[in-house]
């Protein structure tokens, strides 16, 4: 008995040796084709830097298994945290060699080819493609040295304990938390709570996708997607438009208003010298849209002076067949309407960056700016080229009284949200000359209107000066889209239908 024991923990002690000398010898090997340095430490450890431990392979050993690695997703960019399997390359069964190229991942910015490091046969796939979104470092496949090994393998699922292997150095992550006899593509079911649809389904999405669906106010789940097994991706975000079942969902959430009243009416906070003012869910909202667009869209600016006399004279005259006060015309439904005839003139300008395309929209479809601060909202004129002033008129007369209760802590309407094509603001009631405003996404431009004001220009024939009404228009245009040219032909559009205000009767 003495000498079985003796030669089983032998045989034990060897098979030991021989693992740690393969785990080791493919570390230094993994390391010296990183061009990292080779220390003593194992670079698989606990005791690795956050990049390895973030990002590449996670060499165990079974004891019911042959020798074999599981890789776990890698960190192909410094500041990648999670990515999505795209399309996968090689299958169980098929070899390969380092440089080799296993999956695509696709980030929130790019798809990126996985390319192998050293060589191997792929065993067993744990992550499918369109899967859903995965963290760095969790598992996606294993592989073995032997095609021989890979049919042992087809029962193989991952255990708690690897997903958690990173803990050492980062914060203990939420993969951890999945059930262990479930094969490793339910992973990401650890996100799903926080993306789950009110049927309590899965939605599965990019993180871009779900970055402008939160900016452009869409439940993300009321998407479609067009990605790998139904993925909502970045463009099916921009193409969405808000159907009936997304206002069911607003009146629905009606129940939460008088949380989001008290949000908005909460008592300012008194410091030592300095006072905090609580903002409103959608203040938050607006300023977030904000800092976006201004961080993604190349903005640049354009600026004219309009002379304003032969605007003033038609709106006088069609004022005058109004005797009802109320129903007389302003200068900013002319502006409307000019900045919808201009876009008819430069079709260009009217259009959205999609990333692989640019996208020329057929309707002009207005934002208009009102109110201000917690009470700043942009609603909707659609197809204001097709419509007459009056109609115009009317609209902005119905913005302006749904406004009133919002300002009073009522939830907003319907008809003061949407997303146009365009975005006009006038700040000329506050006196401003000009304005840069900043491009909303998904838009190309945006128009500032200022003050109108008395100013001596060059007269015409034998006077040498005069006295004109001008007015100084800004445009804000995605150089993506909109180039100087383009954004110069468009200003000169709308100069020319302010100056000529026959042409916006036509």
């Amino acid at each position: 008995v003495l000498l079985v024991q003796s030669i089983f923990l032998s045989n034990k002690k060897r098979r030991d040796n021989m693992a740690s000398s393969a785990i080791g010898s493919y570390s230094r090997t993994l390391l010296r084709k990183l061009g990292r340095p080779i220390t003593q430490q194992s670079a698989i450890g606990p005791s690795s830097s956050a990049w390895m431990s973030r990002s590449l392979l996670r060499p165990r050993w079974f004891a019911s298994y042959p020798a074999h690695e599981v890789v776990g997703l890698p960190a192909l960019s410094p500041t990648m945290e999670s990515g999505s399997i795209g399309s996968w390359t090689l299958g169980p069964g098929d070899s390969f060699a380092a440089g080799d190229v296993i999956c695509s991942v696709e980030t929130d910015k790019a798809t990126v080819d996985f390319e192998a490091q050293d060589d191997g046969v792929v065993a067993k796939i744990l992550a499918e493609a369109g899967s859903g979104d995965i963290k760095v470092g969790d598992p996606i496949l294993v592989t073995v040295e032997s095609e021989e090994d890979v049919a042992a393998f087809a029962d193989f699922t991952v255990e708690a304990a690897p997903a958690a292997a990173p803990a050492a150095v980062e914060a203990p992550p939420a993969p951890a938390a999945a059930a262990p006899p479930t094969p490793a593509p339910a992973a990401p079911a650890a996100a799903a709570p926080a993306v789950a649809a009110a049927s309590g389904e899965r939605v599965f999405a990019s993180p871009l996708a779900r970055m402008l669906a939160k900016e452009m106010g869409y439940e993300i789940e009321q998407i479609a997607g067009s990605g790998p097994g139904g993925r909502i991706l970045a463009d099916d975000v921009k193409e969405f438009t808000p159907s009936a079942a997304a206002s069911a969902t607003t009146a629905d959430a009606s129940t939460q208003a008088p949380a989001l009243a008290s949000m908005q009416t909460a008592a300012p906070v008194a410091g030592e010298g300095y006072t905090d003012y609580p903002l409103s869910v959608h203040a938050q909202e607006v300023a977030a849209r904000l800092q976006q667009s201004k961080r993604n869209v190349p903005h640049y600016y354009l600026t004219v002076d309009v002379n304003m006399d032969k605007l003033i004279e038609t709106r006088a005259a069609l004022n005058s067949t109004m005797p009802d006060e109320d129903s007389q015309l302003g200068m900013y439904e002319f502006l409307l309407k000019a900045a919808g005839a201009a876009m008819k003139t430069v079709p260009s300008a009217n259009a959205s960056w999609m990333d692989s395309h640019v996208r020329v929209f057929g309707d002009v479809n207005l934002n208009v700016v009102v109110g201000s601060g917690d009470s700043l909202y942009t609603p909707v004129i659609s197809k204001v080229s097709s419509k007459g002033l009056k109609a115009i008129s009317s609209e902005l007369k119905s913005f302006t009284a749904a406004l009133e209760p919002v300002e009073e802590g009522e939830e907003a309407p319907s008809v003061l949200g949407g997303v146009g094509t365009f975005t006009v603001m006038n700040l000329g009631m506050y006196g401003i000359k000009s304005c840069a405003p900043i491009i909303r996404e998904p838009q190309s431009c945006a128009l500032a209107i200022g003050a109108m004001e008395n100013r001596i220009i060059p007269g015409e024939d034998e006077e040498i000066y005069k006295e004109a009404v001008m007015m100084t228009a800004t445009l804000s245009c995605d150089h993506r889209v909109v180039d100087g040219a383009v954004g110069a032909q468009w200003l000169a559009a709308f100069k020319s239908h302010v100056e000529n205000p026959n042409s916006l009767l036509l």
